[in-house]
């Protein structure tokens, strides 16, 4: 029996009837760009959401620089965020030509409130957070230290589609949500795709202008700003749609799998299970080890392949290494990621297989 990381196929078959009908009328109509499908799915993923607008792009690294040049983020700005993450966050950052400033994080692998407000300066305009493996940040605290300080607060969901906070979904909890649809994600494209929710009409406005050549809505050949072009096609936008009727469903698998994780895996010497609240989402499985490499071969031996995210922090990276950070500086975040090591996870994961996961894991550490 192989063991998969991760497996895509049973959600694709799920689908496929439907999305191909849809598709196969798309191909008709040869409405490639823009069109009555990829409103249809903003509409809907918007109203699932629980704000107003959602707007479709053709990346979650676009999502997130769009959201921050619709709150008005430019050079000579700071921008706050966490040094746990994919490149993709911090990258959106460095693009809108704000200064990124990294901060520590809790033992969740979320951003840490306390350690926000010691960072912030009169140059921070935004605060921006991920809602890593697909567990909400303490959003209550935060959204307050953004209003007392008059800060847009930017959220980073690529992790958390479908996850809650408090009854309220991710990309409800912010001024304006980015989204990636990578093929991976709990909702993924055939291909690359990105969002962004808000309930606010003028950043919403704000990032169409931006992702859209710096025109506004119908009206073409008059560039206001220095735009660009970002679109989510109407092909992923039929896949998305199709998905989101089955996304609650599959969360809801992901939980199961995970509790059996941690039924499983929960007291045995040399693994720490990382904090989740009810509302996780689970994109991802992850545990913290000690000789985490060594772990990872072992299991690779076993014929258990595992996931590594992340291994390095942001301000660790070779890229951003003009900021002036050294290793040291967030030493909850390099413990963390040092030790960091995600299981086979996925929705259709079965019981059976996941048995040979765990046994697997136990042989290695008894």
């Amino acid at each position: 029996m192989k063991i998969l990381y991760n497996d895509l196929k049973p959600e694709n078959e799920q689908i496929r009837p439907r999305a191909m009908r849809r598709v196969n009328r798309l191909l008709d109509d040869s409405v490639f760009i823009e069109g009555s499908e990829l409103k249809r799915f903003e509409e809907n993923f918007a109203k699932y959401c629980g704000v107003k607008y959602c707007l479709g792009l053709a990346s979650g690294t676009d999502a997130i620089r769009t959201a921050l040049l619709a709150c008005g983020v430019k050079s000579g700005d700071e921008v706050i965020t966490t040094t746990l993450t994919y490149t993709a966050t911090s990258l959106a950052i460095a693009h809108t030509g704000a200064k990124l400033v990294f901060v520590d994080i809790r033992d969740d692998g979320n951003i840490d409130p306390n350690k926000i407000v010691q960072a912030i300066t009169k140059r921070t305009k935004a605060i921006l957070v991920v809602h890593m493996y697909g567990n909400p940040c303490e959003m209550d605290t935060i959204r307050k230290i953004a209003r007392k300080h008059k800060l847009f607060l930017v959220d980073d969901c690529s992790h958390a589609q479908g996850a809650r906070y408090k009854g309220k979904k991710v990309g409800s909890l912010a001024d304006i949500s980015a989204f990636s649809f990578y093929p991976t994600k709990n909702l993924g494209a055939w291909g690359d795709g990105g969002g962004i929710t808000t309930d606010s009409k003028k950043l919403r406005d704000a990032a169409y202008i931006y992702k859209n050549y710096g025109e506004k809505e119908n009206v073409r050949n008059y560039s206001e700003i220095i735009g660009y072009n970002s679109k989510l096609d109407p092909l992923q936008a039929i896949v998305l749609d199709e998905k989101l009727k089955y996304l609650d469903k599959w969360n809801d698998n992901r939980r199961i799998v995970a509790e059996r994780y941690r039924k499983a895996l929960t007291g045995l010497k040399g693994i720490s299970l990382v904090p989740m609240t009810v509302g996780c989402s689970y994109y991802l499985f992850p545990i913290l080890v000690e000789e985490r490499d060594k772990f990872r071969q072992g299991l690779k031996n076993l014929g258990i392949p595992t996931g590594n995210h992340y291994p390095q922090p942001m301000h660790l990276q070779e890229c951003f290494r003009y900021l002036g950070y050294k290793k040291g500086d967030f030493p909850a975040a390099e413990q963390f990621m040092a030790r960091v090591v995600t299981l086979p996870f996925y929705p259709s994961l079965k019981p059976a297989v996941q048995n040979k996961i765990i046994k697997a894991i136990r042989s290695l550490i008894t």
